[in-house]
């Protein structure tokens, strides 16, 4: 899949760069034929209006050379073949050639005489001899008709010149931007390749720890068949553990259902003026008995009246989830401190436990879905991976940020920060 996302990103921009070219080029192109078509019944006109000089005498002599004669693609000879070269073409009442004015010019007479009958049947003021390269110009008055001749040599080869380049460059271009886009499909497609993977991973990660408990339930169903003729009092542990996984299942499927609500964007809090200072006392107090059984200790340090704009209920969800993190994981006989301070615009909330600390290298990955540092460890804590993910999931929908440190001397400590809002 990512590699034909690559191809058809790399195919698309290929194209428009392609359509952008050639509609640039051929702008170019026209915008440069029209000036030079300008330009050369510019020179006609101001050629027609003027007194015109005669063939040189030592024409013939000077321009001679066979390279220089006429041909079957040229058939008539400018010896000044430069861009305005021109001459006229004087005619009689009816149509025969009365003079020929030109600089420097050489042609047959049978040549000219199917040039003007050319231009003579033509309704058109001005245009072209199609196969001879010129440009004419046909003027009328009193005196008769004259028709002003162009070469067109040099306006061809400009725009034969021009193509050329357009094309080298367009080419050379198209393979610039070949070699760019395959960079920047790489790019532009390495976030979507990483969702992607990391789609993948979800849905064998969230199939995973489905089979298990599915497999538990299974199994003690199977038990149970098997004994029919018991009571329920006599096979109520399989009942009472058939019960305990389908819980376990039943709270993984609602982590799952809420992040995928956090990634469609449809499970946004509702934000109303809280005091996180009481919410954080009423979150902690359950935790202090869950402690005392374990043997651990609960600290709290609360700056009272801190307020944010926040969802109680999301808000204290992403208290419990830290506060269990770190019950799960303090040492025994450890200690887990609680504490919530103000700064002028911030409300800062940290959690931290003594004991267990996550190793430098997993830092990055704490809060990815379904990630566990010590694998042997997490589903005797009983947890799926899903709950730091959730807790930076709120932090985030409510402008915060949430982040760890960990260390082996120091334990592991969550900060979160809020927005505080004026008192």
């Amino acid at each position: 899949m990512i590699k034909k996302l690559k191809r058809k990103f790399i195919l698309i921009n290929m194209i428009l760069i392609s359509i952008v070219l050639v509609i640039t080029f051929a702008v170019v192109c026209a915008v440069t034929y029209n000036r030079l078509c300008r330009e050369s019944y510019d020179v006609m006109e101001r050629r027609v209006m003027r007194e015109l000089p005669g063939l040189p005498e030592n024409a013939e002599d000077r321009y001679g050379k066979k390279s220089m004669q006429p041909g079957p693609d040229r058939p008539f000879l400018m010896t000044d073949a430069k861009e305005g070269a021109t001459f006229v073409v004087k005619l009689e009442q009816d149509g025969s050639v009365k003079e020929v004015i030109g600089e420097n010019l050489v042609i047959e007479d049978e040549v000219l005489e199917d040039i003007v009958a050319l231009c003579l049947s033509q309704d058109k003021e001005r245009g072209t001899v199609k196969g001879m390269g010129l440009r004419y110009l046909k003027y009328s008055d009193i005196n008769g008709t004259q028709i002003v001749f162009m070469d067109r040599s040099d306006e061809v080869s400009s725009m034969k010149s021009l193509i050329f380049i357009s094309l080298l460059v367009g080419i050379g271009s198209l393979a610039v931007f070949l070699v760019i886009s395959v960079c920047l499909a790489g790019w532009v497609v390495g976030p979507v390749k990483d969702s992607w993977d990391r789609e993948r991973q979800f849905v064998a990660d969230a199939s995973h720890e489905l089979k298990t408990p599915l497999t538990v339930i299974l199994a003690n169903t199977g038990i149970l068949l098997s004994h029919k003729e018991d009571s329920i009092a006599d096979q109520v542990k399989w009942v009472e553990n058939t019960r305990t996984e389908a819980v376990r299942m039943k709270d993984l499927v609602n982590d799952l259902l809420e992040l995928a609500k956090a990634d469609a964007g449809t499970d946004r809090p509702v934000l109303s003026r809280l005091n996180l200072s009481d919410l954080v006392w009423s979150a902690a107090l359950p935790f202090e008995s869950v402690m005392f059984e374990q043997g651990k200790k609960l600290d709290t340090a609360v700056e009272p009246e801190i307020y944010v704009s926040g969802d109680e209920g999301r808000l204290r969800q992403l208290l419990a989830i830290l506060l269990d993190n770190a019950c799960k994981y303090a040492e025994e006989k450890g200690v887990v401190t609680l504490s919530l301070l103000g700064s002028k615009d911030k409300g800062k909330l940290s959690v931290h436990n003594t004991g267990s600390y996550i190793e430098k290298e997993q830092l990055p990955h704490v809060f990815e879905r379904f990630y566990r540092g010590e694998k042997s460890r997490s589903r005797d804590a009983g947890g799926y991976g899903l709950g730091l993910s959730i807790a930076s999931n709120i932090a985030e929908s409510h402008a915060g940020r949430i982040s760890v440190q960990s260390g082996k001397e120091e334990g592991t400590t969550f900060f979160v920060t809020l927005p505080r809002l004026k008192p």
